[in-house]
């Protein structure tokens, strides 16, 4: 194919992709910013057609930096709420949070320099939590098993059972 007509196949293209662009009502455009996206667009198509971007720019990718939206002493400033650093909102746990971009904790903590003990739940959420965890019994031992172990611990040895006598019926 000769490069008079990809560039006419190209300029045909882009000049669709922006009719397309324009043609959507939630796109709102000013009429200076229309050559510069034809502009765009003619570039982005001539890249493709010609076989994708340069060797250079694969060889090499770039990690993306990502800006905290708050200082991690701001993020822990308050007892009732933890300011997360993606979106800079408070929350009182970050976990729902980070799996609705897609994170972990622990890519959460790399990707924002944070120390590895940086917590994830507001410290009045966590204690509210453990006081109901308490209140219902979760973490102790049940009556019957401390019972036990309390007649275990006893000085004198325990006794067997004597079996039942059975009389003989008359």
């Amino acid at each position: 194919m000769s490069d008079e007509s990809l560039s006419v196949g190209a300029v045909e293209l882009a000049t669709e992709l922006t009719i397309a662009w324009l043609g959507n009502p939630n796109t709102r455009a000013s009429a200076e910013e229309v050559p510069a996206f034809l502009n765009k667009m003619h570039d982005a198509v001539q890249s493709l057609s010609s076989g994708g971007s340069s060797p250079e720019s694969e060889a090499t990718p770039v990690a993306q930096r990502y800006e905290p939206a708050t200082t991690v002493r701001k993020s822990l400033s308050s007892r009732d709420h933890i300011i997360s650093m993606i979106d800079g909102k408070p929350y009182k746990t970050l976990r729902r949070h980070l799996s609705g971009h897609g994170l972990t904790p622990a890519e959460y903590r790399e990707r924002y320099n944070l120390k590895s003990d940086y917590p994830m739940v507001a410290p009045s959420y966590s204690e509210h939590r453990r006081t109901l965890a308490n209140q219902i019994g979760l973490g102790r031992k049940t009556r019957k098993a401390s019972s036990k172990s309390a007649e275990g611990s006893s000085a004198r040895p325990s006794r067997a059972r004597k079996p039942k006598q059975t009389t003989p019926a008359e």
